[in-house]
């Protein structure tokens, strides 16, 4: 245990992290686009610095009697990441004492598994003295992830921007005033897996051309203030029409929702919460009748739930 004994100063040591949940995507924006929400996970991390005591996992909330409590937990592989990154050694016979609050759905398209790597990974720097900067957060989170369009979200707050090119880059704007979204949250879970396996190989160029059409005009016009480009932003000709295939209820949701109004509506992530976009309140209680609606036209039970785009990234709370 000569490594475990080079980290003997973080026993007891503890830290408290909060991530958002976020929605990538938004229609045309495929592996490129998404939003940080004001739903939030919050985790408490302390550092026992003795072999043999594992993991103690309590959760309250999203997950509760499903997340592992052993090292292949998400958060866990993360946390261990982040030590090692603040530290340059992999903190073996570390033993955790962690306690979630979970309020981010699993496997319904808001980001779960990128808040567990962001969060993971903050939390296992800031144990071990490091204050991640956040491009290099964002290149261990894709590592981790495989793409950075949720973690980037994730990490900034607000609307992000993600490439992943050599190295992952990202940038972001604020998310304009009065934007809210609504979101349906089926009972039904989707596995990301599934849903990327329902995606052709190649499309038709002129599909290809739309997106990037629509995702130029709608990143344009959501940095200036322009909520009305939400509704050619959130129409998607690559991945929403394929996955139909997996998720029929799709489109029958995403156009109750336009037809009550709503500024935009499309698949959030790989799903199955359908996320739509309003920036008046009048039109809140009508968007949220159209789900209930079509929720029970096509025997989907869920939720419905209001919710403001969070400008604040995953952040270190401070101490109590």
């Amino acid at each position: 245990m000569a490594l475990l004994s080079n980290l003997a100063d973080l026993d007891g040591r503890r830290v408290v992290v909060e991530v958002p949940a976020t929605s990538a995507n938004l229609g045309a924006g495929y592996d490129t686009l998404a939003v940080a929400l004001e739903i939030v996970d919050r985790i408490e991390v302390e550092a026992i610095a003795r072999p043999g005591l594992g993991i103690e996992l309590s959760v309250d909330g999203e997950g509760a009697g499903e997340l592992p409590a052993d090292r292949s937990n998400g958060f866990v592989v993360a946390l261990e990441r982040g030590i090692a990154e603040a530290r340059g050694i992999e903190p073996e016979g570390m033993s955790w004492r962690i306690a979630m609050t979970n309020r981010i759905p699993l496997s319904r398209g808001l980001g779960s598994s990128a808040a567990a790597v962001v969060g993971g990974l903050l939390a296992g720097a800031a144990l071990g003295g490091l204050a991640l900067a956040t491009d290099r957060a964002l290149v261990l989170a894709t590592e981790l992830e495989g793409h950075p369009d949720n973690a980037a979200a994730a990490l900034l707050g607000g609307f992000t921007i993600a490439a992943h090119g050599e190295v992952p880059m990202a940038i972001r704007f604020d998310a304009p005033r009065d934007l809210r979204a609504v979101l349906f949250i089926p009972d039904l879970r989707l596995s990301t897996r599934a849903m990327r396996a329902a995606l052709p190989e190649s499309v038709p160029l002129a599909d290809a051309v739309a997106n990037l059409q629509r995702v130029a005009l709608g990143v344009a016009g959501l940095a200036a203030g322009r909520t009305d480009l939400l509704r050619h932003l959130t129409i998607d000709r690559l991945h929403e029409p394929y996955r139909a295939a997996v998720y029929p209820q799709l489109p029958q949701l995403v156009a109750a929702a336009r037809g009550a109004g709503a500024l935009g509506a499309c698949l959030s992530g790989a799903g199955s919460t359908v996320i739509a976009f309003v920036d008046s309140l009048r039109l809140i209680t009508r968007l949220e009748a159209a789900f209930r609606a079509a929720s029970a036209d096509l025997d989907l039970p869920g939720r419905v739930e209001l919710v403001a785009p969070r400008n604040e990234g995953a952040r270190i709370l401070p101490e109590a």
